[in-house]
């Protein structure tokens, strides 16, 4: 089963603390680690330097992507269907959640709200 990283689970990678990034080091081997473009902007997002930038465009560009057609339109819907901005989950986590369930995946996320919300089934613990 594919697991979809969370920019939270990206940024401790990126920081090289364990055991995340033993354990998407491993992922990243297999190629069962998977990313989608709005993870890749808020992880782009929180870099404090162009140093940071050039650093995690070299190391992302080598993660799987999921790519589903109109992701935010589907998730802005999948959001509204399940009250989720009421739940404080905006929309860049409402394409998480989406893309799981759609792809059958597991989401690795340290974000409580999210962990709240997801049917545990879908969680990479």
């Amino acid at each position: 089963m594919d697991i979809i990283a969370d920019s939270s689970v990206w940024f401790e990678y990126f920081k090289r603390k364990d055991p995340y990034y033993k354990e998407v080091q491993t992922y990243l081997n297999i190629l069962s680690i998977k990313i989608i473009d709005p993870i890749i902007g808020e992880i782009l997002q929180g870099a404090l330097n162009q140093n940071e930038i050039n650093f995690i465009r070299e190391h992302i560009q080598f993660v799987p992507k999921i790519n589903i057609k109109n992701l935010f339109e589907k998730a802005g819907e999948y959001s509204f269907e399940n009250k989720l901005v009421s739940k404080g989950i905006g929309l860049i986590d409402a394409c998480l959640i989406y893309t799981t369930i759609e792809t059958n995946s597991l989401l690795w996320t340290l974000d409580k709200r999210i962990i709240n919300f997801l049917d545990k089934k879908y969680l990479y613990d």
